[in-house]
């Protein structure tokens, strides 16, 4: 049938991220917004930024309006492949050494108390004695 939607696969639509070819994938349909890029509010950036991945958080976040709605059916090419786009990926922050407060050892943490404040007193003599008048 002619009616029925084109399906395309998730790898296909990710290819079609440049300027003068862009398609998006909106709440599982495909959109080719290259006409649209010069004309788009947001600027060509923003729908760039969306490319290679399911923009429907992108595009409902901004809280388009019913006529940018109605607009996007010129846009409108066919469908996603569902199984085919990747799941969203939770961010795992990378690994960190777990805090160790006893990894400096104890014998430096003393020297360190001992020798800080001979320092500051040696430093306080010189400064003394290179500025004082005779």
């Amino acid at each position: 049938m002619a009616s029925d939607p084109k399906v395309h696969v998730f790898e296909e639509v990710e290819k079609h991220n440049k300027t003068k070819d862009c398609w998006l994938i909106i709440s599982g349909k495909v959109y080719d917004v290259t006409p649209f890029m010069e004309d788009h509010p947001g600027g060509d950036e923003v729908l760039l930024s969306a490319t290679g991945k399911d923009a429907t958080n992108d595009f409902e976040d901004v809280g388009h309006s019913d006529s940018a709605r109605e607009m996007m059916e010129k846009y409108y090419i066919g469908e996603v492949d569902a199984s085919t786009v990747p799941k969203k990926r939770t961010y795992i922050p990378p690994q960190q050494a777990a805090y160790n407060p006893d990894k400096t050892p104890e014998f430096l943490i003393k020297i360190l108390q001992f020798l800080v404040p001979l320092l500051i007193l040696g430093l306080a003599f010189a400064v003394r004695h290179f500025t004082k008048k005779d």
